[in-house]
């Protein structure tokens, strides 16, 4: 599935569980995005590439949070005057696939 920026490489849901891995806009740092959703919560959010140690932290604050709130937040997050960001391309994957 393609979006704005970024590639949905894959959307699968097993026990309830649903799984995305994303590849954001080459604008960004990072390479991909993984993440599950539970409930309509995020968890286990993983950057491949980009800033290592904010990119874990993000992941770290986010566990558990609401999707579509954490999208909200983070939505517009401009990185380097790029016009988009690791956490705004999080932010536009979450709303494509929650729809």
């Amino acid at each position: 599935m393609l979006g704005d920026d970024y590639k949905i490489l894959s959307d699968t849901t097993n026990n309830g569980v649903r799984h995305i891995t994303a590849e954001p806009s080459v604008l960004v740092c990072s390479a991909q995005i993984d993440f599950d959703l539970v409930d309509g919560k995020i968890h286990n959010l993983q950057y491949v590439k980009g800033c290592n140690g904010n990119l874990q932290a993000i992941g770290r604050l986010l566990e558990g949070q609401d999707a579509r709130s954490a999208a909200a937040t983070l939505s517009g997050v401009n990185c380097a005057m790029r016009g988009t960001s690791c956490t705004d391309q999080l932010s536009r994957i979450i709303t494509a696939v929650l729809g």
